[in-house]
């Protein structure tokens, strides 16, 4: 299994798998993937614009409720992951357009984004095609 996002190559130890279904032999390799991908991610957020702690910390607490809430009522975390869908759009309209103006290199590297993500995101939030 190759992890594209770090180049990190790892393979399946078939010898150990013996004949266990794929999903379930490829399951220690997915988790190693996933664990190189948490450290990118992180890596990733220590170049990028900073978040006041009293932020991080409520996204942290948000994603446990919604991730305990959807154990318990699937469709209810949907519901919540539409709140916050809603609040995002409305709460990042302005500063999409603000961020539109400045530097898009500057903006992109804030965000930990290539410059075609981060134009998708803006146009996203500021409501315009992202070719536009």
């Amino acid at each position: 299994m190759f992890c594209g996002w770090t180049g990190t190559q790892h393979a399946v130890d078939w010898a150990t798998a013996g004949e266990l279904l794929f999903h379930e032999s490829g399951l220690p390799t997915a988790e190693r993937c996933e664990e190189d991908w948490d450290v990118h991610i992180r890596a990733v957020a220590n170049t990028t614009v900073p978040l006041p702690a009293e932020l991080e910390a409520l996204f942290h607490t948000v994603t446990a409720a919604m991730e305990n809430l959807a154990q318990d009522s699937p469709t209810a975390a949907l519901k919540a992951a539409r709140t916050l869908e809603l609040i995002a759009q409305r709460t990042a309209h302005w500063p999409a357009h603000e961020a539109r103006d400045q530097d898009p290199q500057s903006v992109a590297a804030d965000l930990g984004l290539s410059k075609d993500a981060t134009r998708s995101l803006l146009a996203c939030f500021g409501g315009w095609h992202s070719h536009g």
